[in-house]
């Protein structure tokens, strides 16, 4: 399991590249500002370490402190703790709110206790720099900017935001999906597919229902802009002069290729993530009903059991295995993960070509799988087929205890 903190931001580096060229010189400022505060914090690994005792148990309490438009956290002020009163201050009250949605919908839902499973405190920082237009996870602090207020808001007031940033969290003390390339993509991925379900959640929204948006209340009214990212259909979240078009693959034959440095985005975690957001957003409508209740908890497990360089061929087919292991080997559940990823070009190891369920299978009306002539043979086929691979997979693990 991966140890290292990282600072994971929600805000995709093209987008703050892109108001680099704006027209108007305070978008540039606050662009600049953005990515140079991003960068230094990056680089001052001895800021995190120095909070190791922030890790300790404390049943996930909450405290929110107020930066005051500072930067360095240890002079914030203690604003909400707890068990404290509601604030006057709004941006408060909203991050307060979402660090509590989403430590309860771990602990509800998965049965997590807080972040790290051991009742991590949840500490929450407000009104972080000036016009920061961003928001981040250290390790340790979950952190808000208020946004320049022309292009961006303030990011506290995004559940979805707040709750991507907390399970890079989870993520570090489950997998530890190391930050670049396949791997990091699949680290910003888990961090889409459990912010959107936080949000679906707390709403009682079907997968139908929603709207599968990550960071839609982030941009400012007179921007034309859907959302940051969108699970749905990756791609398509903006298309403006401001940004350009979002350039988010929603397939392997778009797979994005940069290079692995920060400039490159680490290996295009934040485009490249559109593939496998797609492939969750297809299971969860094609096995209907709320998303959390199957297509998250077979993602939750086969990320529990992925390791910190998995790619998405490892992790697909670590999914399929598990919605075998929890609804059944030929289960609906299984044959929608199965035509999820063969949709985003990603063929489960093991299981032929010609056993695409994608065309087997159709979402009726009420949100389930509809069968079609020739299923049961099919089913029964992929059961043989995740049968012999479970087998294969236990004898492989033999043989390393012999060794």
């Amino acid at each position: 399991m991966s140890r290292t903190c990282r600072l994971n931001c929600v805000m995709p580096p093209y987008i703050l590249n892109r108001l680099l060229e704006s027209e108007d010189s305070e978008v540039r400022r606050a662009a600049l500002n953005t990515l140079l505060a991003t960068a230094r914090l990056r680089g001052e690994r001895g800021v995190r370490a120095s909070f190791a005792g922030a890790a300790a148990p404390g049943n996930g309490r909450r405290t929110i402190f107020d930066c005051e438009q500072g930067r360095f956290l240890p002079t914030a002020v203690m604003v909400r703790p707890e068990d404290g009163p509601e604030s006057v201050d709004e941006s408060v009250n909203r991050a307060f709110d979402a660090l509590g949605l989403t430590r309860d919908f771990y602990q509800k839902v998965f049965q997590r206790n807080s972040i790290d499973a051991r009742g991590m405190r949840l500490d929450g920082f407000v009104h972080f720099d000036v016009k920061f237009n961003n928001a981040f996870w250290d390790g340790r602090h979950m952190v808000f900017g208020d946004g320049d207020g022309k292009q961006f808001s303030n990011l506290s007031h995004s559940l979805t935001v707040a709750a991507h940033e907390l399970t890079h969290g989870v993520t570090d003390h489950t997998s530890g999906f190391e930050y670049h390339n396949q791997s990091g993509a699949l680290n910003e991925s888990m961090s889409d597919v459990f912010g959107s379900l936080v949000q679906q959640w707390s709403l009682k929204q079907s997968a139908e229902e929603a709207d599968w948006l990550i960071g839609a209340d982030v941009f400012t009214p007179g921007i034309d802009a859907d959302a940051l990212r969108s699970m749905k259909a990756p791609g398509h979240a903006f298309n403006n002069a401001l940004f350009g078009k979002d350039p988010q693959p929603d397939r392997m034959s778009k797979f994005v290729h940069l290079p692995d440095t920060e400039e490159g985005d680490f290996g295009a975690v934040h485009f490249n993530s559109g593939i496998p957001n797609k492939a969750f957003f297809l299971a969860a409508v094609g096995i209907g009903g709320f998303a959390w209740e199957a297509a998250g908890a077979i993602w939750f497990e086969s990320l529990k059991a992925s390791s910190a360089d998995s790619q998405f061929q490892d992790f697909a087919d670590t999914t399929f295995q598990k919605a075998g292991e929890l609804f059944g080997v030929g289960s609906p559940e299984q044959s929608a993960v199965l035509a999820a990823w063969q949709e985003v070009e990603i063929q489960i190891r093991g299981v032929p070509t010609g056993a695409a369920l994608a065309r087997s299978f159709a979402v009726n009306g009420n949100g389930g799988v509809g069968r079609q002539d020739g299923l049961t043979a099919l089913t029964r086929q992929i059961g043989e087929l995740s049968a012999k691979m479970t087998g294969l997979a236990k004898d492989v693990a033999a043989l390393k205890k012999t060794r």
